[in-house]
């Protein structure tokens, strides 16, 4: 994550890019249905749930590049895609943990990193700071987990198929969590300058 200010350059609230976003956001409780169907004695939907993440990272690239080709940069655009991203994050930890796909553990090292996060951007405001952007190394992280949390859903299964998923899945997961946590590091380096150089300043 960096901490800079991006030229804003549209206050528009719909703008392609930004209901391709807000499409995103509603996908996210649909999302969390169809994966929990199986726990609470309805049919297995996990082929709907693998749709719905397909367009979920769809629109999370699709949202950003329009954004920057037709000069639709906003504030609101900033902070939907962001968020987005985060609640799928966490709507299918919560489903893959519940349904023990997952192990507690690597839920418990992403969820901490995302508090380290909250704080890390309330330490921000206080100082007048923006919200952080999303820089290559945290796109790497997302990307790779948004590959992981499928392939690993598609493991709960028999067969070749999801014994490849599986294997691949937790490559994409160990290097997702990875880079989740370096680029969670390189942020705090980032807040820890600037309140410092605020105290040299003071």
């Amino acid at each position: 994550m960096e901490v800079q200010e991006t030229r804003v350059q549209t206050d528009r609230v719909f703008t392609i890019p930004n209901i391709l976003s807000m499409a995103r956001l509603l996908g996210v409780p649909l999302f969390l249905w169809l994966i929990l169907r199986p726990e609470f004695g309805g049919p297995n939907s996990d082929g709907w749930a693998l749709l719905v993440l397909m367009l979920s990272g769809v629109t999370d690239y699709l949202d950003g590049y329009l954004a920057r080709r037709w000069n639709q940069i906003s504030n609101l655009g900033r902070l939907l895609d962001p968020a987005a991203d985060r609640l799928y994050i966490l709507s299918t930890l919560v489903g893959l943990t519940w349904r023990e796909i997952l192990p507690l553990w690597l839920t418990a090292a992403l969820l901490a990193r995302e508090l380290m996060l909250l704080v890390m951007v309330g330490i921000l405001r206080r100082h007048g700071y923006p919200p952080p952007q999303v820089n290559f190394l945290g796109k790497a992280a997302t990307f790779n987990l948004m590959y992981a949390f499928p392939l690993l859903l598609l493991s709960d299964g028999n067969g070749w198929l999801a014994s490849l998923a599986e294997v691949f899945g937790w490559a994409f997961a160990g290097w997702g969590t990875t880079l989740y946590w370096w680029a969670g590091i390189l942020y705090v380096v980032q807040v820890r300058r600037l309140v410092r150089a605020d105290r040299v300043a003071d």
